[in-house]
């Protein structure tokens, strides 16, 4: 059987890879991990998964992790690692090229400069553009992920806040355009598919996309399920940054990005509805995780 390496395994985006792979068992799975006996880490093998410890910024590792593998899955952490991110990712593609890998898939991201003319500039797009530009100079059997705003982030950056009213709200930049956005352990089914196709994917970039609506949308359909009222606030872009949490500028000028730039994503979701049947719409997912929203609305 092929093998697949995962890359931040016991993360977001490669733990539902590792999950939806194991799960379906087409290919043997190897996890890469700083440590192989967290949590999740121990899950992951509990399931069946090979794990190695390994690190992005060590390349004998990844260089070791990789020997007999058919495919990788890469994924790079902004938010945790900042400005290592691009070497990571740079060290990720080198070794895929040293490796001769079958068949490799990176997750990344459109650049922001080029998507406004120059006129903005979103750095964790930006460092996932230079990763994807760098791996495509190098002719690798690529496929290339661009996943929407997570669901899950309404449980942790965005969740619903209350409000004098009473009523609860949450609110960025984005306007009235549309918001592309995917459950998390929804990527692994899209990124299954494409290793299990490679011929139809190979070179292609993929965007992963459950729902394509605008911001009150969501508010109305968290109202509908979770059973309070929830408003969408749009925040001006200045004073989204102004908040001062790590990030704030970057997700600031993200959202201001969406706005005036990426109006739609109507094929993205399409294809990968197409792709992943089993792929959640935001409201079938509000009620699989009704319960973790509780405690925002307890007093």
């Amino acid at each position: 059987m092929k093998t697949i390496l995962v890359t931040g395994a016991t993360g977001a985006q490669g733990g539902s890879v590792a999950r939806h792979l194991l799960q379906q068992g087409n290919f043997s799975v190897k996890c890469l991990t700083r440590n192989p006996e967290s949590e999740a880490a121990l899950t992951l093998q509990s399931k069946g998964a090979e794990i190695v410890k390994g690190d992005l910024s060590d390349k004998e590792t990844l260089f070791k992790a990789l020997q007999g593998c058919y495919g990788v899955f890469g994924v790079t952490n902004f938010w945790e690692h900042f400005g290592e991110e691009l070497q990571h990712g740079l060290n990720l593609v080198d070794t895929v090229e040293a490796t001769n890998i079958e068949h490799f898939v990176f997750s990344t991201l459109p650049s922001a400069e080029e998507l406004s003319g120059g006129t903005l500039s979103v750095p964790h797009f930006e460092t996932k553009t230079a990763m994807e530009n760098y791996s495509r100079s190098k002719n690798l059997a690529t496929t290339y992920v661009h996943p929407g705003f997570y669901f899950e982030n309404f449980l942790s950056f965005f969740p619903p806040i209350k409000m004098e009213d009473g009523s609860y709200g949450f609110g960025f930049p984005q306007g009235n355009t549309p918001l592309a956005a995917i459950s998390i352990e929804d990527l692994g089914g899209i990124v299954n598919t494409i290793f299990n196709n490679p011929s139809k994917y190979i070179g292609q970039l993929v965007g992963a996309v459950s729902e394509d609506s605008d911001p009150a949308k969501y508010a109305e359909s968290m109202t509908k399920i979770l059973g309070q009222t929830i408003h969408y606030n749009d925040i001006p872009r200045e004073v989204f940054a102004s908040f001062g949490f790590p990030g704030a500028e970057d997700l600031a000028t993200m959202f201001t990005c969406n706005k005036l730039h990426i109006l739609e994503r109507k094929e993205d979701q399409k294809a990968s509805h197409e792709m992943y049947p089993g792929i959640k719409g935001f409201e079938q997912w509000l009620t699989e995780n009704k319960e973790k929203f509780v405690p925002f609305f307890q007093e």
